[in-house]
């Protein structure tokens, strides 16, 4: 594994209160802790309860350690983007983290591309750290969660985007003691105006009340529940929702975070609704019967 040395983004902080604050900054932060157990679910009003957090804690980069306190009222999310060619998507990915309000920390797992995206990434405003890894997907992840020192990991594919609001939804799932992780309410596409898009997003809502999601949809797992879990398996297909299954059979609970995210239909489109939707559940019915994974690669390539 090679681990681009620069560190983690300018954006992330993870500084805190500490006894050393000022006794004003702290009258500041005891006045707000009320009001943000108290926030409606408004994007908006949620959105300034963080930032005004944010001031209140200061920013920067700091390898002090942060309160327990701090923790969980302004957790660091680290997010971990897996890559293998992706220099066309890449640099849009990086622009609309760049414009999220939050903690963050971004961290891009290179499989081995032939394009310019390692390149793309370190040369990017945001300046995420760069880790390459080959071996699959699941290598990659499992590597960039090694590097990663946040609270939240948040695995976002580069064709996804997040919601405007996805700092604050995290942030207060984060603080509820018995979440261990989920995922973000999906729509396919740009908007769902679209039949095949409108349908993709139907059926994907029927399989989350279900418990069943993949990495499209932006999972996200506490730190202390993916390091329970071992990481992801690395195996050659379904690394994202075996992950899932484990998640959703722990002991702690999952959330849906409403949003919604968004992800690209393309690919899908390609297949088609049908073959799409007899991918998903062909393939995920013979991973749980125990058909190996390597084969499920190949009959997944045939399906789609």
């Amino acid at each position: 594994m090679s681990v681009d040395g620069r560190g983690g983004s300018d954006r992330a902080v993870s500084s805190g209160a500490t006894a050393g604050d000022t006794p004003s900054s702290a009258k500041v932060l005891a006045s707000a802790s009320p009001l943000l157990a108290l926030a409606s679910t408004s994007p908006e009003v949620r959105g300034a309860l963080c930032e005004m957090e944010a001031a209140v804690l200061g920013g920067g980069v700091s390898n002090e350690p942060r309160s327990a306190r701090t923790d969980r009222l302004t957790p660091l999310v680290s997010v971990l983007i897996p890559t293998l060619n992706e220099a066309g998507e890449l640099p849009h990915l990086l622009d609309h983290l760049a414009a999220l309000h939050g903690h963050w920390e971004t961290i891009v797992a290179d499989g081995g591309s032939r394009d310019a995206t390692r390149e793309i990434a370190r040369e990017h405003p945001l300046r995420p750290r760069v880790v390459e890894q080959r071996g699959g997907r699941a290598a990659q992840l499992n590597a960039a969660a090694r590097v990663a020192t946040g609270d939240i990991l948040l695995f976002l594919h580069a064709d996804s985007r997040l919601p405007p609001d996805a700092y604050a939804s995290l942030a207060e799932a984060y603080r509820m003691p018995d979440v261990a992780g989920g995922n973000f309410a999906l729509r396919f596409g740009d908007d769902d105006r679209g039949t095949f898009e409108r349908v993709l997003g139907a059926v994907y809502r029927v399989q989350r009340r279900y418990g069943l999601y993949y990495g499209d949809s932006s999972i996200w797992v506490t730190r202390h529940a993916f390091d329970a879990l071992g990481g992801f398996r690395e195996i050659a297909i379904m690394d994202d929702y075996d992950l899932v299954r484990r998640l959703e059979r722990g002991p702690g609970t999952t959330r849906c975070l409403p949003g919604p995210a968004t992800t690209s239909a393309r690919r899908w489109r390609q297949a088609g609704i049908a073959r799409t939707v007899l991918a998903w559940v062909l393939v995920r019915r013979l991973y749980v019967a125990g058909v190996p994974p390597d084969r499920l690669a190949r009959l997944y390539r045939v399906v789609r």
